[in-house]
């Protein structure tokens, strides 16, 4: 890993391309770890908005939900129309026994979602939630948990 091999001198300490790394420990189900390559990604990008929402994914996986939402929150307040802090939001919302505030991010989301094949499987999940939370049967569906993938 980059930042290892930094810290104890190997690879080449001017070029770490410190979020592909973060990508792959998530893959690979390392939170923490991926947290903190995430983080030094962040301090090279000056507050990137991609790299903040899978900040909050490491939250989210590592059960620190507070945080998560944070950093949502946050990602919106510097880009109101990113997806995938809506989408984010929405489920700790809901899970958190705020369904108000979860159909507000669900419709947000829905309003803003990529259109592309990726994004699919994401806002079939979220129109199916949605309908649910508004009782809705005709468009409703059983809602799974969320993806693991976030945009």
């Amino acid at each position: 890993m980059a930042f290892w091999n930094k810290l104890f001198g190997g690879g080449n300490p001017r070029h770490v391309d410190y979020y592909n790394e973060g990508l792959e420990l998530l893959a690979d189900k390392n939170f923490h770890e991926a947290l903190t390559s995430f983080r030094l990604a962040l301090k090279q990008s000056g507050g990137d908005t991609v790299i903040l929402q899978q900040i909050a994914i490491c939250y989210t996986r590592i059960g620190m939900m507070e945080e998560a939402a944070k950093t949502y929150r946050h990602v919106l307040h510097r880009d109101a129309s990113a997806a995938g802090a809506h989408y984010g939001l929405a489920f700790i919302l809901l899970n958190s026994g705020d369904p108000e505030g979860a159909i507000q991010h669900f419709e947000f989301f829905l309003a803003c979602a990529p259109d592309d094949p990726e994004a699919d499987s994401h806002v079939t999940h979220a129109r199916a939630t949605l309908a649910g939370l508004l009782g809705d049967p005709s468009d409703s569906l059983p809602a799974p948990p969320p993806p693991d993938e976030l945009f």
